[in-house]
């Protein structure tokens, strides 16, 4: 090793300043190298973090602690989409066995006005009108005629027929669908009342509804023990924890 040169003062001053800016640039270098090091370790972390996440489904309010508003959808483009290619469109399919037909014949020509009942015609278009029917009562009025026997001087009096014998004027097509409506469907008796009133243009008190309802719970009863019997005759029987509420009690 050979012995640094004899300077004089003033330039080993200068040499030593340069040497030590020297020494602080590269200590700047060194300082600036570190930290783009550890902004590479972060990176790279990250990189390998977003690939693990690429086989995952994306976060949403369904699957995660993501606020709702995360799963709205974005807004659409504002620009008007542009036209498809028109199709058929849906049409109610015709009847097989409509109630009544009607056919139309033309009368005149829509271009001319010629007349055109001689001309022979075709079926150009057939569509169905679907409606329901006035829905009123029917009601039946049953006159017993009877007299004064000749023979024995007494009174007589025809006989009912079957299915219109005296008693409550419902018949059982009315019972039976109150019993539906009240039953099944739930309505309570006044709205029930307000039902017949303006669907059947009935008027049926509160009391006569209750007591269609209670002429009901025998014939119900001989039903409930006959499928009952059914049931205990059986060799399994299928339970359900669902409750049911039965007049006041579950």
């Amino acid at each position: 090793m050979t012995s640094p040169p004899d300077l004089p003062t003033a330039d080993k001053d200068a040499l030593i300043a340069a040497l030590m800016a020297r020494n602080e640039a590269l200590m700047a270098e060194v300082t600036r190298l570190s930290a783009l090091a550890a902004e590479v370790t972060r990176l790279a972390a990250r990189v390998a973090e977003l690939e693990a996440k690429l086989g995952l489904p994306p976060k949403t309010p369904g699957n995660s602690s993501a606020p709702p508003s995360k799963g709205q959808k974005p807004s659409g483009s504002s620009k008007p989409k542009a036209k498809s290619k028109p199709h058929d469109g849906a049409h109610w399919p015709l009847h097989p066995n409509p109630t009544t037909k009607r056919d139309v014949l033309a009368t005149a020509c829509s271009c001319c006005g010629t007349d055109v009942c001689g001309v022979a015609q075709v079926v150009c278009e057939a569509y169905d009108r679907v409606e329901i029917p006035k829905v009123e009562p029917d009601v039946t009025r049953v006159s017993l005629f009877g007299g004064v026997c000749p023979c024995c001087a007494k009174r007589f009096k025809a006989t009912p027929p079957a299915g219109l014998e005296p008693g409550s004027p419902f018949g059982p097509n009315l019972r039976a669908f109150v019993i539906y409506l009240r039953s099944v469907q739930g309505i309570p008796l006044a709205r029930l009342r307000d039902v017949m009133r303006d669907l059947f243009g009935l008027d049926i008190s509160e009391g006569a509804l209750v007591n269609i309802l209670a002429a009901s719970a025998t014939p119900f009863k001989s039903a409930v023990a006959a499928i009952k019997a059914r049931l205990l005759a059986g060799t399994t029987i299928a339970s359900d924890e669902t409750g049911l509420r039965v007049g006041k009690a579950n």
